[in-house]
């Protein structure tokens, strides 16, 4: 009886609330883990617990120690746990038991699972709830398959099967985190190994709702304008990203300048799609020009796909606030795309999302630079950015920083992960007022 008003308790929460807690207890247990002796190597203090702890849940990918060094193949495959259950989010876990527990569920419940999951009924988010977790072990599987090929050559079958399934989970739920101190430079000219991480970030990356409806319906004009639209942008994004990368960093030495013709355009294409969320890199962040550290931190507020492992105010996001900038200097009366129009809340919450995640980075950099006036200010903005949008990309700065900073890194990865405009809800509970004002002539611009 105690454990059904518990369960009850916990169901009646709202949506942002349930999915705060869920990812604070696996923080919370991801650094108590991670601090056990028989986890690590005896050199993890409790903030290099609690930040590692942070960046795998929130499929980050920062990382202030070395993960071979720090830890052992205990506490490597508690951040593999803790890297799975962010990617899939531990919303879609509640959502699963629930459905599996309860033939039927309240209409709160029911809410509560649309909302998350962004489905009108029901029973689609039972298919979604269930896709996630079928897509995600299919992709993880064809990618360690494949990576096992290519590293079992170098280290053996069995060091070679480890590191193809920690990769492959790290790659597609888009974490970035290497068991390697210099990540994927060691990989850089190895063809493989880097184009089948990047297939795995891109695919984790672009939404499982997109993915879902292109198995379903195969053809471009039977795909839903959500799905055309993030289709379309992220090819568009990583075409010219790959293009002005290969163009900004082909005379840089100590990055692409020294490699052959072939080797320029794969790690150029590598460095264009990995700030979708993902926070491998196989040239040294810290080395390419501050033109390209400035792009990079662009991409990366943008992010990827709705419902999927990537973060930024995602892809969506950014193209509604370009359509409602073309749309009032043409002065149409509706924003308009693939024939649809999109609907003046959707346009309201794309502001939202934008604005409070342009707060949390402004913030958090305002508040780095504060604690580390020695360091690099390109470096420190690229860091918090990587943080608030959950890359996991680093110019080197991360290992430098003293505990403040890391926390306040820490709590920029939580609120990333958690979403903006969640955060927005958690901190404001909105009010319905009967009563209507006389419009206000604001002047703009």
């Amino acid at each position: 009886m105690a454990f059904k008003i518990n369960s009850q308790k916990i169901f009646n929460l709202s949506p942002p609330s349930l999915l705060a807690i869920g990812f604070l207890s696996f923080i919370l247990i991801g650094t108590l883990l991670l601090k056990l002796p028989i986890a690590n190597k005896g050199n993890v203090s409790w903030m290099d617990a609690l930040f590692t702890a942070t960046s795998a849940i929130t499929i980050t990918g920062l990382s202030v120690v070395n993960l071979n060094e720090s830890f052992n193949h205990f506490g490597q495959f508690i951040i593999l746990l803790l890297i799975q259950s962010g990617g899939l989010g531990f919303m879609t876990f509640a959502i699963l038991a629930a459905l599996s527990l309860a033939p039927k569920l309240g209409l709160k419940q029911q809410m509560m699972a649309q909302d998350s999951l962004g489905q009108t009924s029901l029973s689609k988010v039972t298919f979604v709830a269930k896709g996630v977790v079928l897509y995600t072990l299919f992709f993880e599987l064809i990618g360690v398959v494949i990576l096992t090929a290519s590293f079992a050559p170098i280290y053996g079958f069995g060091r070679g099967l480890y590191y193809a399934i920690f990769y492959s989970v790290s790659a597609f739920n888009n974490a970035g985190f290497s068991l390697f101190d210099n990540s994927l430079i060691n990989f850089q000219s190895h063809y493989l190994i880097c184009l089948t991480i990047s297939l795995l970030y891109t695919l984790g990356g672009i939404g499982f709702l997109v993915l879902i409806d292109v198995k379903q319906n195969k053809r471009w004009s039977k795909l839903t304008p959500n799905s055309k639209l993030i289709l379309s942008t992220i090819a568009i994004l990583n075409l010219v990203a790959f293009i002005l990368i290969w163009l900004l960093e082909s005379n840089n030495p100590l990055t692409l300048g020294s490699m052959s013709l072939g080797e320029q355009a794969m790690n150029a294409w590598f460095q264009a799609t990995v700030p979708r969320s993902s926070g491998f890199n196989t040239i040294d962040t810290g080395a390419i020009e501050h033109s390209t550290a400035l792009l990079t931190m662009l991409l990366m507020f943008i992010g990827g796909g709705s419902l999927s492992t990537a973060g930024g105010i995602k892809v969506g996001t950014f193209v509604i606030l370009l359509l409602c900038v073309l749309s009032f200097l043409r002065r149409n009366e509706e924003i308009r795309i693939f024939n649809h129009s999109v609907s003046a809340e959707t346009t309201y919450k794309a502001l939202a999302v934008t604005a409070i995640t342009g707060m949390l980075v402004f913030v958090g950099c305002f508040i780095i630079l504060l604690l580390e006036p020695k360091l690099d200010v390109m470096d420190l903005m690229f860091e918090v950015v990587s943080a608030a949008c959950t890359v996991g990309l680093s110019r080197g700065a991360t290992s430098q920083l003293h505990d403040g900073s890391l926390f306040v890194l820490s709590v920029l990865m939580f609120t990333g992960r958690l979403g903006p405009l969640t955060l927005a809800y958690l901190i404001a509970t909105p009010k319905k007022s009967r009563l209507k004002h006389a419009n206000a002539n604001i002047q703009i611009g």
